[in-house]
């Protein structure tokens, strides 16, 4: 009979209690605050396999063991929870084999594995069984109260099955064999994909159900040993350097895209602007919230922010575009018809005394495009048609030099490099503290 190199056992645990599944989810909050840490060295290291894979076309054995570990402590927490609530015992917080625990799973070690599969089977080979694992493992019922949506996480069909086969347990003491089969092959296609896409082995999952406790039998080689036949095992002080390592690289590498981010924030004019915005009203001006900068942070923040640029353009007509101080503001718009943004609706009123140009209160003006140092006071911006007529209607984007941008972007960058580094260390270092077990010959 063929067989598929992932080998996913279950065993049945009768007699279950019939409430302690009510409670399962609180008890294994341990375990899912650990494996949080462990899967995100998970995804790091089979980035690190898949290099290796690519380049010498072998899979790390101390990487294969440590991802293996994951996968088996998973499948053991997903068990004993809502992934099938099979089993009353608890799950071991170990990475090794556990032969005695209801759940196991054991994936056979591949030799040699294609440089051009890790290329494709990951994501592009692999993407229908990401369809059908989906609908395994995720599903939500929506529903919408006044316009929002709201949402119950029903855990796709497995979790569907295994809440029918809880309130069945509660009531009868029993779980019925025939959920339990199907549950289990749903779980066994979900890790058979699982190892595929973490590119543990070449051979393409079948689309078969296999139902039940048992896997199909066959010669199995489940154990990743080193040259000499040793059997890897991860320490718990490799299992900590790996998962902190983890956590520091993929720090560095959000990090990293936050410096990036910044680097191109930054226009080919030297201004760092916001998306343009349409603005418009009935009334004869537009005019911003007031914004206030204190004395004694005003040195502070003309360094941080530089010069401010308001750009407004309008299609029919030339706009005016000014800066005043707050209360000289109000007292040239006193009785004018104006909105202010965001918008609250036109306040009643006449047209304006004078066209905008023709006032002294502005700190600064232009005729579309302002530019502003900052300065101590009470502010708004304001735009106007230049002739003061009603009916306002702009596309406006606001920028800064932002002059501390470069050194920010410096340091958040200098920060992810040093991250980067700390964290590489630290996988090295977990790597090489794993224990090689050697078995023990027969006299």
């Amino acid at each position: 009979m063929e067989t598929y190199p992932v080998r996913v056992t279950a065993r049945l645990d009768e007699p279950l209690s019939r409430g302690l599944w009510i409670v399962k989810p609180i008890l294994a909050l341990p375990h899912y605050f650990l494996l949080a840490f462990l899967w995100m060295a998970f995804v790091v290291l089979t980035a690190v396999a898949f290099f290796a894979i690519l380049f010498t076309g072998r899979y790390p054995r101390s990487i294969f063991a440590f991802n293996l570990g994951v996968l088996r402590w998973s499948w053991r927490v997903t068990y004993y929870s809502f992934g099938a609530l099979g089993t009353d015992r608890y799950p071991p917080f170990s990475l090794q084999a556990e032969p005695g625990y209801p759940a196991t799973l054991d994936i056979a070690f591949p030799e040699q594995l294609s440089r051009g599969l890790v290329l494709v089977k990951w994501w592009l080979l692999a993407i229908p069984h990401y369809v059908i694992v989906a609908l395994f493992t995720s599903g939500s019922l929506v529903s919408w109260d006044n316009g929002v949506a709201r949402t119950i996480d029903l855990g796709g069909v497995i979790g569907i099955l295994v809440i029918i086969a809880a309130i069945t347990l509660l009531f009868t003491g029993r779980y019925p064999r025939g959920l339990f089969d199907l549950v289990t092959g749903m779980n066994r296609w979900a890790l058979r994909v699982a190892a595929y896409a973490a590119l543990m082995t070449d051979a393409y999952p079948p689309f078969r159900l296999d139902q039940g406790g048992e896997d199909r039998p066959g010669e199995f080689a489940p154990v990743p040993h080193d040259g000499h036949d040793g059997h890897v095992r991860h320490t718990g002080s490799s299992i900590a350097a790996l998962s902190i390592g983890a956590v520091l690289v993929l720090g560095a590498l959000a990090t990293a895209v936050g410096g990036a981010g910044l680097a191109l924030a930054r226009g080919d004019d030297g201004y760092v602007s916001s998306p343009v915005r349409t603005v418009t009203t009935s009334g004869y001006a537009l005019t911003s919230e007031e914004f206030v900068v204190d004395r004694p942070g005003s040195a502070f923040l003309r360094d941080l922010v530089g010069t401010v640029r308001v750009r407004a353009v309008a299609v029919d007509q030339p706009l005016f575009v000014g800066i005043a101080r707050q209360r000289d503001l109000d007292e040239y718009l006193r009785g004018v018809a104006h909105d202010r943004l965001p918008s609250r609706g036109v306040l009643p009123g006449g047209p304006p005394p004078t066209p905008p140009g023709v006032q002294q209160i502005w700190a600064a003006q232009s005729d579309g495009t302002l530019t502003w140092t900052v300065q101590p006071g009470d502010w708004a911006f304001v735009i106007m048609n230049e002739d003061g007529g009603a009916g306002v209607d702009a596309s406006v984007a606001v920028a800064a030099t932002l002059p501390s941008l470069r050194a920010l972007t410096a340091g958040t960058l200098a920060a992810a490099a040093v991250l980067l580094l700390l964290g590489a260390g630290l996988i090295v270092a977990g790597l090489r503290l794993v224990t090689v077990e050697h078995p023990v010959s027969a006299p």
